[in-house]
C-alpha cells in the first residue's frame, strides 16, 4: 500500500483530532492592564473666613454638609467680643465641636460690631451673613439661634415675628433677653445701646425682644442660666422668657456659678445643646420644613 506523502499528514491529523472532540488550543491572554493613577480626592474647607467691614465672621463646615443637607447654627457673641474671639476660644470650641459632629454648620457672627446689643441694624448684617453662608455648603433651608450673654439679645430678635430669616429653635446661654434692663444696668451700657440703636435715649419699649417674645407664639428654646449671676439677673430675663416657651421641646438647664462660667462650656451641656437642635431638626423633618 501506498503512503500518503509525508506533507498531507499534518492536516490529516487536526482533522481527525477535531472529529474526535479535542479541545482546541487556548489563545494567549491579553496583557494586565496598567492601572491609571489615583486621583486626589476633592478638598472641602474646614472653615469659611466671610469679611465684613465690621470684622470677620467664621462659618465652620464639617465635610458631611458638603454632601447632604445640614441645618446652619448662627452663633451671637457676648459683649465686646467678637468671632474671632469665639473662633479662638477652646472654650465655646466645647459647644462648637458637638454641633459639627452632629452634623451642623455653625456660623460664629460677628453681629455687625462688638456691642450691637441685638439691634435691628446687627440683625440686618446678620441677614447678609446668613445669605452669604448658607451659599456655601448643602443647606437644608433651617437655621437655629444660640446667644451667649449680649448677644441673647440678637438671638432672640432673630426668632420673632418680622426677621430676615426664619428661625426653628432658639438656644441662650446667660443671654439678656430684657433690653431695657440692660440698659438700665450702667451708665456704660447705656451708652453703647443708645449708639446700636441710633438713638439719644431708651429704645423705644416697641424694639424690646422680651415683650415681643411675650406677644408671640410659644418659641422652642432651649436656655441655661444661673442664679449666682450678677451680670445678668436670672428671674427677670432667663426665667421670664422661658414662660413662653413651647412645650414638649423646650429645655431650662439650671447651673450654679458665675456668669459664663466653665460649666457653661463642659461636654455635658454640649450635648444638651446639640441635643435640643437634633430634636427640633428631627421634628422640622417630619413636617416637611424649610
Amino acid at each position: 500500500m501506498r503512503r500518503a506523502p509525508p506533507v498531507l499528514l499534518a492536516p490529516l491529523l487536526t482533522a481527525l483530532l477535531g472529529w474526535a472532540g479535542a479541545a482546541p488550543p487556548v489563545p494567549a491572554e491579553p496583557p494586565a492592564p496598567v492601572p491609571s493613577p489615583a486621583l486626589p480626592l476633592p478638598t472641602v474647607p474646614d472653615t469659611v473666613r466671610l469679611e465684613r467691614i465690621s470684622g470677620p465672621s467664621f462659618l465652620r463646615v464639617p465635610p458631611a454638609c458638603y454632601v447632604r443637607e445640614c441645618a446652619l447654627v448662627v452663633v451671637s457673641h457676648p459683649r465686646a467680643q467678637s468671632a474671632e474671639r469665639l473662633y479662638g476660644s477652646p472654650s465655646v470650641g466645647v459647644l462648637v465641636n458637638a454641633l459639627l459632629a452632629a452634623p451642623f454648620a455653625v456660623l460664629l457672627s460677628d453681629d455687625g460690631g462688638p456691642n450691637t446689643w441685638g439691634s435691628p441694624a446687627a440683625l440686618d448684617q446678620v441677614k447678609e451673613l446668613h445669605t452669604d453662608a448658607v451659599g456655601h455648603f448643602a443647606w437644608n433651608g433651617r437655621t437655629y439661634a444660640l446667644g451667649l450673654s449680649m448677644g441673647g439679645l440678637l438671638a432672640l430678635r432673630s426668632a420673632l415675628p418680622g426677621s430676615p430669616y426664619r428661625v426653628s429653635g432658639t438656644a441662650l446661654i446667660d443671654g439678656w433677653a430684657d433690653l431695657r434692663e440692660a440698659w438700665g444696668t450702667g451708665a456704660t451700657r447705656r451708652t453703647e445701646i443708645e449708639e446700636a440703636y441710633g438713638l439719644p435715649g431708651e429704645p423705644d419699649p416697641r424694639l424690646n425682644p422680651l415683650p415681643n417674645a411675650e406677644a408671640a407664639p410659644p418659641l422652642p428654646l432651649f436656655i441655661v442660666g444661673s442664679p449666682d449671676d450678677k451680670t445678668v439677673p436670672l428671674a427677670s430675663n432667663s426665667q421670664r422668657l422661658f414662660a413662653r416657651a413651647e412645650p414638649g421641646v423646650s429645655e431650662f438647664v439650671t447651673l450654679t456659678g458665675p456668669h459664663l462660667g466653665g460649666n457653661r462650656f463642659s461636654p455635658t451641656l454640649a450635648g444638651q445643646l446639640t441635643t435640643f437642635f437634633t430634636r427640633l431638626e428631627a421634628r422640622e423633618e417630619a413636617l416637611g420644613r424649610r
